[in-house]
């Protein structure tokens, strides 16, 4: 018998996160939508709550166009002005 291993090696350098915001207060937020039932409209609720609590200046959202596949490079370019981002998974 022969088993086959359907893993990929890694590619590039590892990521590492980057460090916590101090606060949010006249940041910019990226909303990362992945393109499934109901993440927009949870987003709304998200930017409302970050605009009217937290004093978030920016509010940069994005949908992928197709949830089963990576960002496309040009979206996270867009996102990449952003101090912070949240990516979420609706259904």
């Amino acid at each position: 018998m022969r088993v086959l291993d359907p893993r990929l090696d890694a590619e590039g350098d590892p990521m590492t996160m980057a460090p916590a915001l101090g606060a949010l207060d006249g940041a910019a937020v990226g909303l990362l939508d992945n393109a499934k039932i109901g993440t927009a409209q949870f987003f709304d609720h998200v930017e409302h709550i970050l605009r009217s609590r937290w004093g978030v200046r920016e509010v940069l959202r994005r949908r992928k166009p197709d949830s089963s596949r990576p960002v496309p490079p040009e979206i996270l370019s867009e996102l990449s002005g952003a101090d912070a981002i949240v990516s979420a998974v609706g259904d």
